[in-house]
């Protein structure tokens, strides 16, 4: 059995559901469907979850949504009208619409929460409609009803583990089941939404809690490519890689698949195949386990802007004990989170979100440090990129590291930082991010350009 998602470009109009259909009737294994909110159609479009974010702001605001609620309506209107569906199924949508509108706003993110999951839920209903229209058993599945329940955690809701026994159940439904995808709810019966693009955590999910043989990833690219096409020209296709190669790729910047999404499907051991709807035939790209490390070291290069590092320096800091805690408590205390932390025996870099910091909490901080941990120098240096090279079989393969920074250095590119994860699956540098597409580009050359030849 499969377990089969669809993203927002792939639902984004008529013509593109049309296309998934046939997918979906071509394979008799395909039993359960994941739907995301309609896309873009094109550049200039809008994704229907954006609409309805941006309606549900101005409710709070006491200020005239119609606008947005008319265009969030055209939309399932204009699909609805290019599939020749009855107008009964518009108005069904447009009646839960108003009536989340006109919910409690009490609690303003509970309020936006319900608002976006309608995008995910109501288009599920649609393209149930749409199935049973072709002659299809296909019936919409509401995730409170199947047992999906969440933490309530209002955009970022985490699974709770009794879910997975409570959707097994649904292995025993007749036809096709369309499930939306992007929240569940909580034990109280609130919608809560995952984290953006979360579509991809239920599919991962259901396809943990059926037990599925697979769990398909339908998106609008033939496959996951060896680093960014917009900045090396028709980048190599990966065929197979590991759950682990792909979070790491997919925290450095790769967007093919939500960096959460693997966490169920992985723990289940089930394979995920990424596809392209617009082109169903091309193989694609498998993640799995394991795999064989014929490639070469490197399986791909990510990378991604908006880092600072907070940099401090300390004469025998390796032999005061809590020095590391009480500077990492100090980010705490200022609510921060922090990506990675390179050090030496007398000094120590801590990477994080820039973002995160602004110019009175980077004061506070370094007067922090200087007081509570007595540091010889604190340099807090911002506008850097992160670049991961990632490859299980770096483990295996001697000199990855220096043929990297030779790369950079021929490349002119010089190098803020180094770290290596312990697992050996990855490297991380942090340069300028002036020079990250330079940098990006050079290790692509290093590492792949000669394989393709």
């Amino acid at each position: 059995m499969k377990v089969v998602k669809f993203g927002g470009s792939s639902l984004a109009s008529g013509k593109q559901l049309e296309k998934v259909f046939q997918i979906v009737v071509s394979d008799p294994e395909r039993k359960v469907v994941v739907v995301s909110a309609p896309g873009k159609r094109s550049a200039e479009d809008r994704k229907v979850t954006d609409l309805l974010i941006e309606c549900a702001e101005r409710c709070l605001l006491d200020q005239d949504a119609d606008e947005f609620v008319e265009a969030v309506i055209e939309r399932y209107a204009d699909i609805a009208e290019e599939l020749n569906l009855p107008s009964g199924i518009v108005e069904e949508i447009h009646a839960d619409l108003l009536k989340r509108l006109n919910g409690d706003r009490s609690k303003p993110d509970r309020f936006i929460d319900a608002m976006k999951a309608s995008g995910e839920d109501n288009n599920a209903k649609l393209v149930a409609a749409y199935f049973r229209k072709q002659g299809v058993e296909a019936h919409y599945v509401n995730p409170g009803e199947a047992g999906l329940l969440v933490s309530d955690e209002p955009g970022n809701a985490q699974v709770l583990p009794e879910s997975y026994d409570r959707l097994f159940s649904l292995r025993e439904r007749s036809g096709l089941l369309i499930f939306p995808g992007f929240f569940g709810y909580s034990e109280e019966g609130e919608v809560f939404t995952f984290s953006r693009s979360g579509s991809d955590i239920t599919g991962s999910i259901l396809a943990n809690g059926l037990k599925a043989d697979l769990y398909e990833n339908f998106t609008d690219v033939d496959a996951v490519y060896s680093v960014n096409p917009y900045i090396v020209d028709r980048p190599k296709e990966i065929k197979e890689l590991t759950y682990r190669e792909m979070r790491e790729l997919s925290y450095a910047g790769f967007s093919v698949l939500h960096d959460e999404a693997l966490v169920p499907a992985f723990r289940a051991g089930i394979p995920v195949h990424i596809k392209n709807t617009n082109n169903p035939s091309a193989p694609g790209t498998r993640i799995v386990n394991d795999r064989d490390n014929t490639n070469g070291p490197v399986i791909g290069i990510a990378s991604d802007q908006g880092f600072c590092s907070i940099y401090v320096s300390k004469y025998l800091m390796n032999r005061e004990v809590g020095f590391g805690r009480k500077l990492l408590g100090i980010l705490e205390s200022f609510g921060l989170s922090y990506e990675h932390t390179p050090s030496g025996i007398d000094d120590i870099s801590i990477i994080l979100r820039e973002n995160q910091l602004n110019s009175a909490m980077e004061n506070e901080i370094r007067k922090r440090i200087d007081a509570e941990l007595h540091a010889d120098e604190v340099i807090i240096e911002r506008g850097l990129a992160l670049i991961m090279v990632v490859g299980e079989g770096m483990r295996h393969n001697v000199g990855t590291t220096a043929r990297a920074s030779k790369a950079l250095a021929n490349a002119k590119v010089n190098i803020e930082m180094i770290n290596q994860g312990s697992s050996e699956v990855s490297m991380m540098f942090g340069v300028k991010e002036i020079d990250e597409k330079r940098a990006v580009q050079a290790l692509y050359e290093e590492f792949f350009a000669a394989v393709l030849v």
